[in-house]
Formats: C-alpha cells, sequence, structure tokens
C-alpha cells in the first residue's frame, strides 16, 4: 500500500460522472479542491464497499466545495453506471477494469473472490500538495471493519482544513435511495 507522505500518483481514466461517461484525472481534482479522497473497491456491488460509498454519499462529501470523492473499482464503466444507478452516487466511478490505477497506488490484490489483478478496498486522501495523507486498506474486502477505512479518514480530512461530517457506515442497511 502506498505510504502516507508519499506523492500520489496522477492517473486518467474512464469514469462515470454526472450520469455521462467522461474521463477522470486525478490532477484536475487535486488542483481544484483542498483534498481528494479515493475509495477502492475491488468491484462494484460489494456489500462493504457499497456501505461505504453510500455512507460517503450521505455524509455529504461530494456536495462540499473544498472536497472531491473518486471511488474506483476493478469493474467495466458498463457496471459502473449500473452502480451508480441503483445507489444514487453523487461521486465519480472510475473503472480500474485492468488494475493499472491501484497498481499504481500498490493497492492491487492478487486475486480476490476469482479475481487476479483488482484493486483493494481501501481510502486514500491526497491533499492540495499531492502528498498522500491517509492511506488505510482492509485484508479482506468483505471484512466489517470498525471503524470503516472511510470513517478514519475523517481525521486527517479535518487536519487538512475540510471539515467534513464523519460518515455512519451501517453494513445490514439499504442504500438505496
Amino acid at each position: 500500500m502506498i505510504d502516507e507522505g508519499a506523492t500520489a500518483p496522477d492517473f486518467a481514466t474512464p469514469a462515470v460522472s454526472n450520469g455521462s461517461a467522461a474521463e477522470l484525472a486525478l490532477f484536475r481534482l487535486v488542483e481544484a479542491h483542498e483534498a481528494v479522497a479515493v475509495l477502492f473497491a475491488p468491484a462494484t456491488f460489494v456489500p462493504t464497499c457499497t456501505a461505504e460509498f453510500a455512507a460517503v454519499r450521505d455524509a455529504g462529501w461530494s456536495a462540499r466545495d473544498d472536497l472531491a470523492v473518486a471511488a474506483l473499482t476493478g469493474d467495466s464503466l458498463y457496471a459502473a453506471f449500473a452502480y451508480v444507478d441503483r445507489f444514487d452516487l453523487p461521486f465519480s466511478v472510475v473503472a480500474d477494469f485492468h488494475g493499472g490505477v491501484a497498481e499504481s497506488y500498490d493497492l492491487l490484490a492478487e486475486s480476490w473472490e476469482g479475481h487476479s489483478e483488482i484493486p483493494r478496498r481501501a481510502t486514500v486522501v491526497v491533499d492540495g500538495d499531492w502528498t498522500v495523507r491517509f492511506a488505510e486498506a482492509t485484508d479482506d474486502a468483505l471484512d466489517r471493519a470498525d471503524p470503516a477505512p472511510v470513517q478514519r479518514a475523517t481525521e486527517t480530512l479535518r487536519e487538512v482544513g475540510v471539515d467534513a461530517d464523519r460518515p455512519r457506515v451501517e453494513y445490514d442497511a439499504d442504500w438505496e435511495r
């Protein structure tokens, strides 16, 4: 996993953003915000990851001017469209289908649930100077971490001047809106 204090690798990759296919470039997010939260998941529709994404949605992270959120999964852009639509996710969902972005962050799992070279479940916070300020991954994407990585990232966001609400991750909730 990428070390805190390291320079975050840039990436530009296909994503679902505002209901359309678009290229998401990290440098644009870093330039426009105090911090960027990059949420990694091995695939769309993984229950524990969906619980975290819905918690970030409900905490209003993506509605802030000082914070950008991008979710990254190992699925295709088509799966991302269905996922965003089903759970009304207001942030971009990146299709890291071949794991290139996850690999650049040293968050590539050798295998998971029969898939190889797929992103691990993780949360990374990058500040406006491209410094990784927070990086945490779970050993198993299905682990019901308490607190979840996105919850633990809230303190780091506050340290960089983003007074974001702490997401309430509810693993057994109905995440649809």
